[in-house]
């Protein structure tokens, strides 16, 4: 078998050697795995939209903002968040109009454009926040100079990332060594294991119909069903987290298998499977009874795994993301109440939406930063806590709280469920040090990440039994839940993918081509 050789650049760069590479067929002998071209129509197109897009994302938009009434200070605060709205919109213009798909950059930079950069502006323009600063102004001016700092690091850790060669991957005498690849018959036994752990999770809240009521129905059903103790959460997350994850997975392998093989459309079991996946996936991961954030992973990555080599696909997630969050997600949260607990929202203006609601993440930063300068760093005992999420605090009685909850507590807000985004995470255990290097790896991980995912969805890939063709999506998906934090919430389900992705993976080479 042919071993796959790729330049010291990687795909991403436009060395000699790879322009050349390019013109051959894919996977072609002596030629890199590489994504074909992009055609010359959509360069032009490309190039027709890259001047509005630009000027929307990076101009327009904060200039529409800045122009907003309110009382906001236009102080270090507002210019420092001025100067990290323009950043993030330039960098996420740089990813949609990017020649390759990078899912998990382009989706940290979604994140952030609006997160950390159009929702913050807007509440410093207006002079007001969805959670109370209880510091100095100080404490603000902080926060936003160390998510703009992260967001550096994070860029040169794409770059070192971008610097490496991928490894070569040989297949030895024993047909090992090659890239991971779903097992057929593990497979089937994840679709086994999703049928039997989302029909327990059902069964366990009492059928069918609560998860089309409201998500105060479901948890109140969950702490009602008495796998919960009191003080830890560790029974409840692993009952969602394997009633919801392996249907999940399954979907996405069985998505990828009809997606990139002929013969699988062609197979009457393989199509039964999947719709018995989507029906069982509408049931347990609906947007009814779950977060949006949660039900936002499930479509982003179903959207990227059934079109692996759509640019259009991943251009158009990218910028209607940005549009949706906008105007569409802080009405989102339609079903988190019941009709009595419907929480009213303020419409006068677009804007509104964004400083009174869900996007706290900036002025909960400004909070932790306080909260540290009371009590002092952890030195990794809050990552330690989410890394061992699934130890119960029976046996770990000092075991740590959830960021956003302790800072929330300290707040004296009887409402704790606030977020912690990653940033705040490596300032309370490690300080600005912490942001900048975690940060850091965080870039340099996403950008490997995008670098082997632009060789498993080609043609001459790894095949419809790519593991990387599917996990990649899923944490592009899950990025918006783990950069919203806090990490001890989000560990679990991502801890549950990684262990089911583990069990199913064969790292054997490909044998032969697959059949279309």
């Amino acid at each position: 078998m042919t071993s796959v050789h790729t330049s010291a650049h990687g795909p991403a760069e436009g060395s000699a050697v790879d322009a050349a590479a390019r013109h051959k067929r894919p996977g072609g002998r002596g030629g890199p795995f590489e994504p074909p071209e992009r055609p010359i129509a959509w360069a032009m197109l490309s190039r027709a939209l890259s001047v509005p897009l630009v000027l929307g994302l990076v101009c327009f938009l904060p200039a529409v903002i800045a122009a907003q009434p309110g009382s906001g200070v236009r102080d270090t605060a507002y210019w420092l968040q001025l100067v990290l709205t323009c950043y993030a919109g330039a960098r996420l213009a740089t990813m949609i109009l990017s020649t390759r798909r990078r899912l998990l950059q382009g989706v940290f930079w979604m994140f952030v454009y609006i997160a950390m950069g159009v929702a913050p502006f807007a509440q410093v323009v207006i002079g007001q926040t969805p959670t109370p600063m209880v510091g100095p102004r100080q404490d603000l001016i902080t926060a936003v100079a160390m998510v703009l700092v992260g967001c550096a690091a994070f860029d040169l850790g794409a770059l070192l990332a971008s610097r490496r060669p991928l490894p070569r991957r040989t297949a030895s005498a024993r047909g090992r060594g090659g890239p991971a690849l779903a097992h057929p018959l593990r497979l089937r036994l994840l679709v086994l294991l999703a049928f039997v752990a989302s029909g327990f999770y059902v069964l366990k809240l009492g059928g069918p119909a609560v998860f089309f009521t409201s998500r105060q129905e479901i948890n109140e059903t969950v702490a009602a069903s008495g796998v919960a103790s009191q003080g830890s959460q560790v029974g409840s997350a692993f009952l969602k987290g394997f009633g919801q994850v392996p249907a999940l997975l399954a979907l996405l392998f069985y998505t990828r298998r009809l997606a990139t093989s002929y013969r699988a459309r062609r197979t009457p079991s393989t199509v039964l499977v999947w719709v018995a996946l989507a029906a069982l996936n509408l049931l347990v991961n609906n947007p009814v009874s779950n977060a949006r954030y949660w039900f936002l992973t499930a479509v982003v990555a179903l959207l990227f795994t059934a079109f692996p080599s759509s640019a259009a696909v991943y251009r158009t997630v990218l910028t209607t993301g940005v549009v949706g969050a906008l105007v569409l997600f802080p009405y989102a949260d339609r079903f988190r109440y019941d009709d009595g607990g419907q929480r009213a929202v303020p419409s006068a203006s677009v804007f509104e939406p964004l400083v009174t609601k869900d996007y706290d993440q900036m002025v909960m930063f400004a909070n932790t930063i306080s909260w540290v300068d009371t009590r002092g760093h952890t030195y990794g005992r809050q990552l330690a806590g989410s890394a061992l999420f699934f130890v119960p605090r029976a046996v770990w009685s000092g075991k740590p709280e959830d960021t956003g909850v302790r800072v929330g507590q300290w707040m004296g807000l009887r409402m704790t469920n606030l977020s912690a985004p990653l940033w705040t995470e490596f300032w309370v255990d490690f300080g600005a040090g912490g942001v900048i290097g975690g940060l850091a790896v965080v870039g340099y991980g996403a950008a490997r990440t995008d670098r082997r995912y632009a060789l498993a969805v080609t043609r001459a890939g790894p095949g419809p039994g790519s593991v990387l063709a599917v996990a990649a999506p899923l944490v592009a998906g899950y990025t918006f839940i783990l950069l919203r934090g806090p990490l001890l919430q989000a560990a679990g389900k991502l801890a549950i993918a990684a262990l089911c992705l583990l069990l199913i993976s064969a790292f054997r080479a490909q044998r032969a081509e697959r059949r279309r």
